[in-house]
């Protein structure tokens, strides 16, 4: 039997399990289950490894997507380049590879989300906007790597911004003018706290305003909520979070 499962913790509630036991239950793939590994210290990861012989592969999640990476044995170029792992491929002599299936994700469902927007000028109208990250966490780093490689430009808003970041202060109307792609990778809005949304002045949005929040749960988060009311256009993480989970499954097979 094929194992497959996911590290991070706590791991409360699991959008990964639920999807590939769908999953294998309508490709009728009988020899393989999914499993949640609640891992409260990465230190533990090798000695998980050494005691699941059918383990085969792993998705990362919350707190160890960037403090892993010292615990595998190789990492895909694009991981390292964003030095964070999400998912982890494991060789039958136990050997580990780590991947960024966010990366892959994120940039499929952002191209796909301007061109049904703007039909054949999708492509041409997200390569000349400019984009705001919202967080600096693990996913921030795949969403910048992303833009970077679909040439965009794009720079981090943080509550306590480093040398090149922006503060949540400092955001203006003409700030929300020149960057009108606002990228929420924080966990602002995340159920249960539904009430809570990252501090922007959304009475700048405008219909020219595009808010992609890579919250999933719940479906319209306070953060979309809000740039809807201004009539920018909103995507929340879901169609992501099946894009990235597929791509894993792709990995894991290759």
């Amino acid at each position: 039997m094929n194992v497959f499962g996911l590290i991070g913790y706590p791991l409360t509630h699991s959008f990964s399990k639920k999807y590939f036991t769908g999953k294998f239950l309508q490709e009728g793939i009988t020899d393989t289950v999914y499993e949640l590994f609640p891992l409260p210290e990465i230190e533990l990861l090798p000695k998980l490894i050494a005691s699941q012989p059918n383990l085969r592969g792993l998705n990362v999640t919350i707190p160890h997507k960037q403090i892993v990476l010292p615990y595998l044995t190789r990492i895909d170029p694009a991981a390292e380049k964003i030095g964070a792992v999400n998912v982890i491929k494991i060789a039958a002599d136990g050997t580990t590879t780590g991947y960024n299936s966010d990366y892959f994700g994120f940039k499929e469902t952002l191209t796909d989300w301007f061109i049904r927007i703007h039909g054949t000028n999708g492509r041409a109208t997200l390569e000349q906007t400019k984009a705001l990250i919202l967080g600096t966490g693990g996913a921030s780093k795949a969403v910048k790597t992303a833009l970077d490689d679909l040439q965009i430009e794009s720079l981090f808003v943080s509550r306590t911004p480093a040398s090149g970041q922006l503060a949540y202060d400092s955001l203006d109307e003409k700030v929300l003018q020149e960057y009108r792609l606002l990228i929420n990778t924080t966990p602002l809005g995340t159920s249960p706290a539904i009430e809570t949304f990252p501090p922007i002045p959304y009475q700048f949005l405008t219909p020219a305003n595009y808010l992609y929040d890579l919250v999933y749960n719940p479906e319209e988060t306070t953060f979309m909520k809000k740039g809807k009311e201004r009539n920018a256009q909103v995507l929340n993480g879901l169609p992501m979070l099946y894009s990235q989970a597929e791509k894993s499954w792709e990995i894991w097979n290759s």
